[in-house]
């Protein structure tokens, strides 16, 4: 049964790093719950305040996921249009996978903005802010998930 638990947590996490890219599995919230299989295990025994940080990290960077493009296009000049455009673009893009995460956020604060009378250069600036709060979002997710898997390869085989 130990094995099989700890498989089921290796898949977990595998499956939480594929998360974190492909829009649609909860990367973050997979990954940890790799962590929480295997403490069931008596091979693995993280503390409780490591599950504890863990699982406040996963919760905030889960928020932060869908704030993060918002703030990037405040971050580079846009407004409220172009804010809102892009959270509607970022739930729009949600139905079309990858690319659409990516370029939803995008293309909603450059519409967003056009829409609120900026002028092209402008709308432009807001989309790449979105983009790059996307991209640094990503990048944050992997990391911590990155901490994860070596917290586990390190419990299961350390």
């Amino acid at each position: 049964m130990e094995i099989f638990l700890l498989v089921i947590a290796g898949l977990c996490i595998l499956l939480g790093i594929v998360g974190c890219i492909i829009p649609g599995i909860p990367g973050l919230p997979l990954a940890y719950a790799g962590l929480l299989v295997a403490q069931i295990t008596e091979r693995v025994d993280f503390s409780w305040q490591t599950l504890l940080i863990w699982g406040v990290i996963t919760i905030v960077l889960q928020v932060l996921d869908y704030m993060v493009p918002v703030w990037g296009t405040k971050h580079f000049g846009g407004t409220n249009y172009g804010s809102w455009g892009s959270m509607i673009g970022l739930l729009i893009g949600l139905f079309g996978g990858t690319l659409g995460v990516i370029l939803g956020p995008l293309i909603g604060a450059v519409v967003g903005e056009l829409l609120g009378g900026k002028s092209i250069l402008t709308a432009l600036k807001s989309g790449w802010g979105s983009f790059l709060g996307i991209f640094f979002s990503t990048v944050a997710k992997l990391i911590c998930i990155g901490f994860m898997t070596v917290m586990f390869i390190n419990a299961v085989w350390g």
